[in-house]
């Protein structure tokens, strides 16, 4: 299994389109093509042997001192290996111009310079297309030393080099050996298209220079619009950039993720295909963008969801499924593909998702939410949009459901899925006043405060003096660490602080958050799973907004240790700090935003970073506690 890399050791690069891993060694390890949701053409992260990829690499011996090095051109997604060896210093510049076209494009290049800054390195090169999650076969037509293409049913894949790479067919592959001194470069450019698409001119240095201008450009004139100016500016500038990679441009869609499959307990059965979008994810995304400034990317993502209200299936009884293929497409028919290992030997691996046939009623909160935040509401297509699925709520909010989480256990009363049909109703109400629009209000409000009534008598649990995941359970569930945040209760009120007393004894672990405990509320699966990273940020603003703000930076700045190399975070963390599960993940880069500008914000008021609320002293906030002694002597325990 030492096949296989880490999680974390990989960058992202993408055109909003599609996106593309690669590991710190220089390998291409996933690309899907020429969509987020569409089968991959390198999967190697999911089976070495079967995955297909694409190497490009400084290469020496074993053990010659060589070491590799990740980072990315400031504020751009312009991802840069760099090779270390006694013979010199090479890097690797993958990237992909970024295309904000509300067309759809079959076409796609990922670009991949070498140069040699310091002495001579020898390169090389090895290009193992897999098409269709490595279950097409392909044939290899070579024009000439510096052209390959690559055919499989439907889809080409063009090879193209500059002079001084030289291409070298093995069986239905290509592989390639050249040496650059200092100062020199070359380039390596992969192109899918339709197959029978006209082979693109070959690349040129100063072509591709100019390319690469354009990547950067974008992503720096992108990032103009930020408004965000805090104490934590790269670590946020990298997660609005990741935002911004995940969200497909044709439609305004987020996806959870750009990969599929990766566990959340090694070897376990809990691998998820997250390339779709999650009607709440991409919801939670789109705030945090508009709260950075972002405006168009709000707009865009509006009129994809009230695309979604009004093609509406008859056959469906809700208005919205919970998740989407990114055009839109509700049909995510889940398929296992025994033929691949799985990462590490976690299987099964999954394409399409069961989960989209889920009722899960949080969704309608955010839905709510995304289309009133900013007042833009106002447009008459979206508030009718609004308005009926309001109505529809209205007489299906009281039922049980699936919860925020998917669980595979059944349907369960949760408390978070009626705190969200809460907001729904909260923000339709004020939305109406304010615009005033026409709406059902007697029925609404009745319907919101009805809700509250029932949240504070079923979901409220006095011997835990804690609110709880399900009615008529003890179990607790970090996804109520969004009461305050969405307005229910106020940060302060002791009901709440008692909460967040019970959280932090039981899901939380040196500040990293279980979701909550799956032995005492079973969720239908086996194994179990790491803390989840979108919790444990989520954690970080409560704290943050309940006065406990010096606990909060700590706990933010602790987290802030398990990003990787160039910033990334999966969606969970492991016992010894590894990342788990699909990468990167919107979920936690939306949170990492929201919880340093809430951060930014107590820092601000008090001036010191402390507030009369925060009832722990410097060393206890920090975790200093003596240790016991043995009844025998002066050793301590454990």
């Amino acid at each position: 299994m030492n096949r296989y890399p880490p999680i974390a050791e990989h960058g992202l690069v993408g055109d909003l389109q599609t996106a593309a891993l690669v590991s710190s060694d220089g390998t291409v390890d996933w690309w899907c093509t020429p969509r987020f949701d569409s089968p991959s053409v390198f999967a190697s992260l999911l089976d070495t042997e079967r995955g297909g990829h694409c190497r490009l690499a400084a290469e020496f011996p074993d053990g010659d001192g060589t070491t590799a090095r990740q980072l990315y051109l400031s504020d751009t997604a312009v991802l840069i290996t760099r090779f270390m060896a006694p013979g010199g210093v090479g890097e690797v510049a993958d990237f992909m111009v970024p295309d904000e076209s509300a067309t759809p494009t079959g076409v796609h290049q990922l670009v991949r310079v070498v140069r040699v800054v310091r002495g001579t390195l020898p390169f090389a090169l090895s290009c193992q297309p897999r098409f269709d999650y490595g279950r097409a076969t392909h044939t290899l037509a070579q024009a000439d030393g510096h052209t390959a293409v690559f055919h499989s049913a439907g889809t080409d894949l063009h090879l193209q080099s500059t002079t001084g790479v030289v291409f070298h067919p093995d069986g239905n592959d290509v592989s390639a050996r050249f040496t650059l001194s200092a100062g020199q470069a070359a380039a390596v450019v992969l192109t899918s298209a339709p197959a029978g698409t006209a082979a693109p001119p070959r690349p040129s240095l100063e072509g591709i220079a100019g390319a690469l201008d354009a990547c950067r450009g974008f992503w720096l004139s992108w990032l103009r619009s930020c408004t965000y100016r805090g104490r934590w500016q790269d670590v946020v500038n990298r997660s609005a950039i990741t935002l911004k990679l995940l969200t497909y441009a044709p439609t305004g869609a987020p996806v959870a993720a750009t990969t599929m499959g990766l566990p959340e307990q090694v070897g376990g059965e809990r691998n998820w295909d997250y390339r779709y979008t999650w009607i709440r994810d991409a919801a939670l995304s789109v705030r945090a963008l508009i709260d950075l400034g972002f405006h168009e990317e709000a707009h865009a993502f509006r009129r994809w969801l009230r695309d979604r209200i009004e093609a509406k299936d008859a056959t469906s009884a809700d208005p919205l499924q919970i998740m989407y293929r990114v055009d839109g497409d509700p049909r995510l028919t889940e398929e296992t593909l025994d033929h691949l290992e799985g990462y590490r030997g976690s299987r099964p691996v999954r394409a399409g998702n069961a989960a989209a046939g889920q009722l899960q009623l949080d969704i309608y909160g955010e839905v709510s939410d995304a289309l009133v935040v900013g007042g833009d509401i106002g447009a008459l297509r979206g508030w009718s949009a609004l308005s009926g699925v309001l109505d529809w709520l209205a007489d299906h909010w009281d039922q049980p459901d699936e919860g925020i989480w998917e669980t595979r256990g059944g349907r369960h009363d949760f408390t978070y899925s009626r705190l969200m049909t809460w907001v729904a109703f909260d923000r339709g109400v004020r939305t109406a006043t304010g615009f005033s629009r026409p709406a059902d209000l007697a029925r609404w409000t009745g319907a919101r405060d009805a809700v509250f009534r029932q949240i504070v008598e079923r979901g409220w649990h006095d011997k835990r003096q804690a609110f709880v995941q399900q009615y008529d359970s003890d179990v607790l569930d970090a996804s109520l660490l969004l009461m305050p945040k969405v307005g229910f209760l106020s940060p302060h009120d002791p009901d709440w602080l008692s909460t967040l007393d019970a959280m932090d004894e039981e899901l939380v672990s040196d500040s990293l958050v279980y979701r909550y405990d799956p032995q005492a509320s079973p969720d239908g699966l086996r194994g179990s799973e790491g803390t989840f990273n979108l919790c444990s940020f989520f954690y970080v603003e409560a704290l943050a907004r309940s006065g406990r703000v010096e606990q909060a930076r700590h706990a933010f700045d602790k987290m802030l240790t398990y990003a990787n190399h160039v910033g990334l975070f999966a969606e969970e963390i492991g016992p010894s700090g590894e990342q788990l599960g699909n990468f990167p993940q919107a979920f936690t880069h939306l949170s990492l935003i929201t919880a340093a500008m809430a951060l930014d914000e107590e820092l601000q008021k008090t001036g010191t970073g402390t507030r009369h609320h925060d009832r722990r002293s410097p060393t206890a906030v920090y975790g200093l506690t003596a240790p016991e002694e043995d009844p025998g002597g002066n050793v301590p325990r454990g």
